[in-house]
């Protein structure tokens, strides 16, 4: 059985705001968790190319494979983590908030948490090898949508990716890691081959490509940790807390979209 470590970062700096304090990794620190998986031996690919590894003949995924991902798109991205990545030869892949880029103009849409990427860094960004890909247009959380905002958050989100870019986008991750068998089914009709929630588990080729399992990596993750949680060892029991609260959001989510379409009808 494939088993793939895919890291879900943030903001990387050493200022954050409230709003990203938890998920905001020290420059510092990501060099060196970075720097960890280089010389482990880890061959990092993007989320396409992990995907693409699994759909072929045979499976040849390589060996001791991760993956690096982004949420949000924060622009400490381009001014801290891209060199890091550029200087060791590791891949990533950033899902972008599209109403959240910094120059969005008149498709701003949502409340970003810090600044953002710019149109042009992402630009930049993908030229660099990085795989930009979607994470809906305003950052709701998609499954407490009906039906048509459902498909205008993904399908807006990745037509704007792919015009500015240039690029196909095939790979998304939902906002807070919140999905459904609906938001899946939509998420698959607008054109993506895979999508990440968080879980904080390790993936494995038995797991729904619409529902990936990506380890959270936060300012309070420490080295000893990050080495754990890469090599697969006592996962379960390292994200205990996250995988209770994970469980406790479901159902409350579950309540809240069951009690929105008995009031509207639906």
């Amino acid at each position: 059985m494939t088993r793939v470590p895919i890291l879900m970062y943030h903001s990387v700096t050493d200022r954050p705001n409230g709003d990203t304090r938890p998920h905001a990794v020290r420059p510092g620190d990501f060099a060196e968790q970075m720097g960890y998986l280089k010389d482990a031996g880890f061959t990092p690919l993007t989320v396409g190319e992990l995907v693409a590894s699994l759909n072929r003949p045979g499976r040849e995924v390589p060996a001791r494979p991760v993956v690096v991902t982004f949420d949000d798109g924060y622009a400490d991205f381009h001014a801290q983590a891209l060199p890091v990545l550029d200087r060791l030869g590791i891949p990533s892949t950033v899902f972008l908030t599209s109403g959240w880029v910094h120059d969005a103009g008149t498709e701003a849409a949502g409340r970003p948490l810090d600044r953002m990427l710019s149109w042009s860094q992402a630009r930049e960004a993908a030229e660099h090898g990085v795989e930009i890909a979607g994470h809906s247009h305003s950052h709701p959380q998609l499954d407490q949508l009906r039906d048509h905002e459902l498909r205008q958050e993904l399908r807006r989100n990745k037509a704007l990716l792919e015009d500015r870019i240039g690029r196909p986008v095939t790979t998304m991750a939902y906002p807070y890691g919140y999905s459904s068998a609906r938001v899946r089914r939509e998420v698959r009709k607008a054109g993506y081959w895979a999508a990440c929630a968080v879980s904080n588990a390790i993936a494995a080729d038995r797991h729904d490509l619409l529902a990936i399992p990506r380890l959270t990596v936060g300012r309070s993750t420490t080295m000893a940790r990050f080495r754990l949680a890469v090599e697969g060892r006592g996962v379960p029991l390292l994200y205990l807390k996250e995988r209770i609260l994970t469980s406790g959001y479901a159902v409350v989510r579950r309540t809240r979209r069951g009690l929105g379409r008995m009031a509207t009808g639906q």
